[in-house]
């Protein structure tokens, strides 16, 4: 027995037919169904009709197709426990100047601080009586819910630990007609075949043996919400025995449900993530572990972000299982999750569209998004006053829709905000987009579309923060991104502006050119930069700029082919420094290592490695030991040295940059790193115009 079939006798056995049994036994004569002891028929009854209503509930409620499923699954196999962030968490902040110093101060790309206290959704539910989950679209309300009313079926054995009967009442359905909650929970026993449906019904609520599941407040019309909220009101009052569970969008929520809790739904962590992942791939465990290893690489930081919504965690699983990988197209994934929240969500679940003009369509309210993404991103603002928006709405509209004679652009906003959650009120009058992921791919889009290409290259290229915006630039450019790429490079060489940096280009250059490894000769420039560097900081032992320099010196070769570790060059200026080993055959030990690495690899040429490795052994032979002055153990390194500086054709003055150097070598790599990311994120990219790069990178220009 399994699945759905599992649950179902769960139920009978555990909830449905005690509590069917207490209502119909208790209640025999009011009801008119039994006498005061229930015979055989009648336990027959109860059980048919549990039975079939556990079955109903688990068809109807139990299963999970969204985002164009072919096939629904298992809500319970993939179903992953959510948290709650407790009242101190949902309280408003200061100031936007208060927000932004929190969210720069973590230093993540999460707008929610991983120090916000927590609870088990499970936990909250079994606490509270009357509990109201807030939430942003896509976050996992509604399944929450449908959930809980899982846990119910299965009283004992379930994770719900209060005997009742879950009811799911969608409240989208009260978008006409008369609003009657208790018609609707007799409606559900009347489907599954329940004699006297109506007075089962008000026994049930009279003795509280009802979870009353009410979803999706926020998906009422508009003009009705105030008649829905009244009768839930009046309804609770009147029926306040039962357990209540409501859900809404935070953006639509007034506050105005005196006897309940609320709650908000935390955004996933790592934890919940890769639980979710592993229940998503249940039956290939190997596809789950990749999936996971892969939204974790560097190069996935800003995909991983969007997957702390289960919705958009859904499309991410969704997208890798159909070809076992993430687009190489980074914008293509945003682009979808920004068309899932903007369009495919709410059409999906049938929610009512609460437009507030007619001409105002998705092309529009993209326009809009991506001008108020670009400004603030522009301007380093995260956070933003609703003022400042509902300005910027109504300028842009007034363009748009020259024939409206009066546009409200806080309803505009309060639009957005209750529809697609792409913007979310983070404090009382202060908004920021609900991915930092998205206002990057809005800001992106702006950028293309307005042609802004060459001021992107002037204003931002060496501006890490802008990194993503360029990937994505990039990824947008549907006549392809050679402009980019051209304008990108030239900027780049203009950091090569002293003899110094031009003599180590041309050193590269020369004591790689028609080396044996059939690598790239890029990549083989890459790697001597390196050495180069390494060498410099053994001389000067300045690891900051020893990290910063090689770390794209290191990802250019590696993306460009190169797959070996060369540890040993980080260990090589780690022995060299006279207070971190007095052990000075390790430095002789690993100095023949990597020499030997250096040897395999072939991408030197005119090094003799042999003699190099003589020249090394011949220094056991004037060993200090540790207890022999500072003096002595510093010549013995830089004799050390000199055999390196030696064999590569270094001279000391060519490696030992001013500080000045050092930041313009550092701009250098970066940008040239990010040429060839910005080439795998394109569309399209000639490949003449990409040999030609590739051919002049990390090398002199030729007006140098």
């Amino acid at each position: 027995m399994t699945g759905s079939e599992a649950l179902i006798a769960q139920a009978i056995s555990g909830i449905a037919v005690p509590v069917f049994q207490t209502l119909w036994g208790q209640g025999g004569k009011v009801l008119g169904l039994f006498g005061k002891t229930l015979d055989e028929k009648a336990k027959r009854a109860i059980f048919k009709a549990s039975r079939q209503y556990a079955q109903n509930y688990t068809e109807r409620h139990g299963i999970l197709k969204v985002l164009g499923m072919r096939e629904p699954v298992s809500l319970e196999s993939v179903y992953t426990t959510v948290q709650f962030l407790n009242d101190a968490a949902i309280r408003s902040f200061e100031s936007v100047e208060t927000l932004e110093t929190v969210y720069r101060e973590a230093k993540q790309r999460s707008f929610q601080s991983k120090d916000c206290p927590k609870q088990p959704g499970i936990t909250v539910a079994n606490q509270k009586q009357y509990l109201m989950v807030l939430g942003s679209p896509g976050s996992g309300k509604s399944t929450f819910l449908r959930r809980m009313g899982l846990e119910a079926l299965k009283g004992k054995k379930g994770k719900f630990k209060h005997a009742c009967i879950p009811v799911l009442i969608e409240l989208k359905t009260f978008n006409q007609g008369d609003i009657d909650i208790e018609h609707k929970i007799a409606e559900e026993f009347r489907i599954c075949g329940f004699p006297s449906y109506p007075a089962f019904t008000a026994k049930a609520l009279e003795q509280g043996k009802l979870l009353i599941l009410l979803d999706g407040l926020d998906e009422v019309p508009t003009e009705r919400m105030n008649q829905v909220i009244q009768h839930i009101q009046n309804f609770v009052d009147l029926h306040d025995k039962n357990r209540f569970i409501a859900s809404c969008r935070v953006a639509a929520y007034r506050n105005n449900f005196r006897r309940f809790t609320d709650v908000a739904m935390a955004e996933f962590d790592d934890d919940q993530i890769e639980k979710f992942i592993s229940n998503w791939f249940g039956r290939e465990p190997q596809t789950g572990q990749e999936c996971w290893q892969k939204l974790n690489h560097q190069d996935n930081k800003a995909a991983k972000e969007l997957t702390q919504t289960p919705l958009l965690l859904t499309l991410v699983c969704l997208l890798y299982q159909r070809s076992r990988k993430f687009p190489t197209n980074r914008a293509t994934l945003y682009e979808r999750a920004l068309r899932v929240l903007l369009e495919e969500w709410a059409a999906e679940k049938g929610v009512f569209k609460d437009d507030v003009y007619k001409g105002l369509d998705t092309k529009r309210k993209e326009m809009i998004l991506s001008e108020i993404a670009h400004d603030a991103f522009q301007a380093d603002h995260l956070f933003l006053p609703r003022r400042e928006i509902t300005d910027q709405i109504e300028e842009l509209l007034a363009e748009m829709l020259p024939d409206e004679t009066f546009i409200d652009g806080e309803a505009v906003l309060r639009s957005i905000e209750k529809q697609h959650g792409v913007l979310v009120q983070r404090a009382e009058g202060v908004y920021s987009f609900s991915h930092l992921t998205l206002q990057e791919y809005l800001t992106a889009q702006y950028i293309d579309d307005h042609r802004q290409i060459e001021k992107l290259v002037k204003e931002h290229l060496t501006d890490q923060r802008w990194r993503e915006v360029f990937l994505l630039v990039s990824g947008l450019m549907r006549g392809g991104a050679d402009e980019l790429l051209l304008l990108m490079e030239k900027e780049a060489q203009t950091y090569i502006n002293t003899p110094r940096l031009q003599a180590l280009l041309r050193w590269a250059d020369w004591i790689t050119a028609d080396s044996e490894s059939n690598m790239k000769p890029v990549a083989k420039r890459a790697i001597a930069y390196v050495i180069a560097n390494t060498l410099a900081n053994a001389i000067t032992l300045d690891y900051a700029n020893y990290l910063h320099l090689n770390i794209y010196a290191r990802a250019i070769a590696r993306t460009l082919g190169f797959s070996r570790n060369l540890a040993n060059a980080d260990d090589f200026v780690s022995t060299l420094n006279l207070s971190y080993v007095r052990d000075r055959a390790v430095s002789l030990k690993i100095a023949k290592n990597l020499t030997r690495d250096l040897e395999k690899i072939k991408i030197f040429k005119n090094i003799d490695f042999t003699l190099m490795i003589a020249r090394i052994e011949s220094l056991k032979t004037k060993l200090p030991d540790s207890n022999q002055p500072y003096k002595v153990h510093k010549e013995f390194a830089n004799k050390l040295l000199q055999i390196w500086l030696k064999a590569f054709n270094l001279k000391k003055h060519i490696i030992q940059l001013s500080v000045k150097e050092t930041s313009a070598f550092h701009n250098y790599f970066y940008v040239n790193y990010l040429i060839i990311q910005c080439k795998k994120s394109a569309v399209r990219v000639s490949p003449k115009t990409w040999a030609a790069i590739e051919e002049r990178m990390l090398r002199v220009p030729d007006n140098g």
